[in-house]
Order: structure tokens, then C-alpha cells, then sequence
């Protein structure tokens, strides 16, 4: 396995995230014990949770995914060997049954403590907003839409007031973004630049695959430049990378055939590019997800990629692309297909 250091601290971190998100829905607590043990043995330090997690989000299972986190952590008492990431969901019709609220004081202390408490633990290394209140483009939106009702005023101050003083408290070490946009990431950098006593963001977990490379377009120079880490979701765009939708099949237990809300991964563009992606893998011995997910762990702008899986069989292959390496030839055949489908499912 190979570390990082996340940006302005002294937090050394796996560059491949454990993802957690089907723990509690397709994934019993039983494998995602499983799946933890494994990782750690492979060198893996990092997990990354919501208190929104499983997905989709129901009040049934609301927050399983960390209590099944933090039950393991009760099990091994591994806790101290884990960099632990969570995130308080945003405001948004499907997430009423948590909180209506955003993220006002009330709310970011109302959920920090319930992760805490879910976690069994007494403090978070990383805690993220998982989108933003206002309305922005994300979670698939191409463009920003003015027109929206926007009912969110700038809160940022306060925001980061109430996350500094939870680090006070000590039960946060570190914050960072989700689904944020440029102009909603050099808000935040902004903000604690000009008043110093209020905590920077140090990573910005956002989309990035094959089929998804919007964060090149305005993100990357900012995170270069600001020095702010990408967390890399949906390496594998939300499997499709995995191939195992190509000729039109749809495999029993795959999140899209579970979940068709999540269709935005096949549409026709995708699926070509998907297509032209596995020939150039397959043409270069690779299998088409350890191609995709060694494309990701190279971007410079990358302080760690979250990989999911809901099988062992899965988890092993993606832990294994750390030991991938690209040529200039398949690097080369990437970006030619790039070229002819740009971000096909953002």
C-alpha cells in the first residue's frame, strides 16, 4: 500500500479509502466486518461513512452503515489504527427524515454527536458536509440553474465557527468538502484566509472516474494550487467501470439493476465509452476496473481514492490496482477515448 499525508496536517493516510455505503442494505455487518479486516490486512488505514449511508437513504436504515462501523471498532478495538471520515448530510427532500435544518449550529452538533455516538468513538478524523444547502450543480447536474428557488443565505462564517469549535471540544480533528463546486470551495478557502481562527478545508470528496473527469475543468488547478486533496468517489462510476453491464446485461445483485434511479452511469454515451475503455484495457492484458481505478490513483491532484465493493471478490481486484501500473501507450488510448466521450455520466 502507499500513503499520503492529507494537505496542511500531519494525518498520513492510505491513497486507497475503504468506501462504505451498501454496509447495512446490500452488504450485512457480517461482510462489512469482512471487508474491514481485509483491508486493514492490505494496508488500508482509511475509511470513509455518512451518517446518510446505506444508500439510498431510508428511515429504516438510516445511519446502519456506522453503527456497523463502530460496532467493529467495539469488536477489534482498532480504532486508533483507523483514520475515520464522516459527513453530515445536506438539505434536501430525500434526507427531510434526518433534519429539514442544513446545516445550522443546532444541526452540525445534532449530527456530529449521533455519528459519534453510531461510531463508538469519541471523535472523527475528518468530518465532511456531504453536499451543499444551496442550490449548486451536483450528484449529476451538468449546469448550474439560476433560476432555482434558493432559500440559502451565506452561512459560511457560521459554518466553519461551529466546525472550529467541535475541533476545540476535540471531536473533530479535521473538515473538508463533498459535492462542492468551485465557487463553493474557494468560498470556504476564502473565508478562513481572511479570519484565521476558523478551521481550513483540507480535502474535497468529489466524483471522478473514466466517465467523469469534471473536476479537471475547475477543481483540479484549485486543488493545486490551494493545496485542498480530492477524495475520489465512484472511481469505477458506480460500477460500470466493472464491465459488467457491457452487451446489455444487467447481473441480479448490481446496484443499478437493484437501484435504476442510478441510470445516469448507463446511458447510451457511457455505454460507448465504457465499450471503447475495456477493448483498450483487455488490449493491454488489464482488467477494464483495475485500468480505471490505476487511472485515478495517478492524478496528481488525488490525496486518496474511495473504493466500494459489495463482494470480497470485488474489494480484492480494487485494492490490487494500487499495484497497476499504465504505460504511456494505455495512458495515450485513455485520453483518445476522452476525446471522443467526454464525461458521460457526471
Amino acid at each position: 500500500m502507499k500513503y499520503t499525508t492529507l494537505p496542511h496536517t500531519d494525518i498520513e493516510v492510505s491513497k486507497i479509502c475503504l468506501g462504505t455505503m451498501t454496509w447495512g442494505k446490500q452488504n450485512t455487518e457480517e461482510e462489512g466486518f469482512a471487508q474491514m479486516d481485509y483491508a486493514v490486512e492490505k494496508g488500508i488505514n482509511f475509511f470513509d461513512t455518512a451518517e446518510l449511508y446505506p444508500i439510498p437513504a431510508h428511515p429504516d436504515r438510516f445511519a446502519h452503515t456506522e453503527i456497523i462501523i463502530g460496532n467493529w471498532f467495539k469488536k477489534t478495538g482498532r480504532r486508533k489504527d483507523i483514520v475515520l471520515a464522516s459527513k453530515i448530510a445536506g438539505r434536501a427532500e430525500f434526507t427531510r427524515f434526518i433534519r429539514s435544518t442544513g446545516f445550522s449550529r443546532d444541526s452540525i452538533i445534532e449530527a456530529l454527536d449521533g455519528s459519534l455516538k453510531r461510531l463508538q468513538t469519541d471523535y472523527i478524523d475528518l468530518y465532511q458536509l456531504h453536499w451543499p444547502e444551496r442550490n449548486t450543480n451536483y450528484f449529476g447536474q451538468r449546469g448550474y440553474n439560476p433560476e432555482l428557488k434558493d432559500y440559502w443565505q451565506d452561512n459560511i462564517h457560521q459554518v466553519l465557527e461551529t466546525l472550529r469549535d467541535q475541533m476545540k471540544a476535540g471531536k473533530i480533528r479535521q473538515v473538508g468538502l463533498s459535492n462542492e463546486s468551485p465557487w463553493g470551495t474557494m468560498r470556504f478557502l476564502e473565508e478562513s484566509k481572511v479570519h484565521k481562527s476558523l478551521p481550513r478545508m483540507i480535502t474535497i470528496q468529489n466524483p471522478y472516474s473514466l466517465l467523469n473527469r469534471l473536476f479537471e475543468v475547475g477543481l483540479s488547478e484549485i486543488s493545486m494550487r490551494e493545496n485542498i486533496g480530492l477524495l475520489a468517489y465512484s472511481p469505477l462510476g458506480f460500477g460500470v467501470l466493472s464491465g459488467k453491464y457491457l452487451g446489455g446485461k444487467k447481473p441480479a445483485k448490481a446496484r443499478i439493476t437493484l437501484f435504476p434511479n442510478y441510470s445516469r452511469y448507463i446511458n447510451e454515451q457511457a455505454v460507448m465509452a465504457t465499450q471503447k475503455y475495456y477493448e483498450l484495457a483487455q488490449s493491454h492484458g488489464l482488467s477494464l476496473a483495475q485500468m480505471a481505478l490505476a487511472y485515478v490513483n495517478t492524478r496528481p491532484f488525488l490525496s486518496s481514492n474511495i473504493i466500494g465493493a459489495t463482494t470480497m471478490e470485488q474489494l480484492k481486484e480494487n485494492i490490487g490496482s494500487m499495484d497497476v501500473h499504465l504505460s504511456d501507450e494505455v495512458l495515450k488510448g485513455i485520453e483518445k477515448i476522452h476525446n471522443m466521450h467526454p464525461n458521460p455520466a457526471p
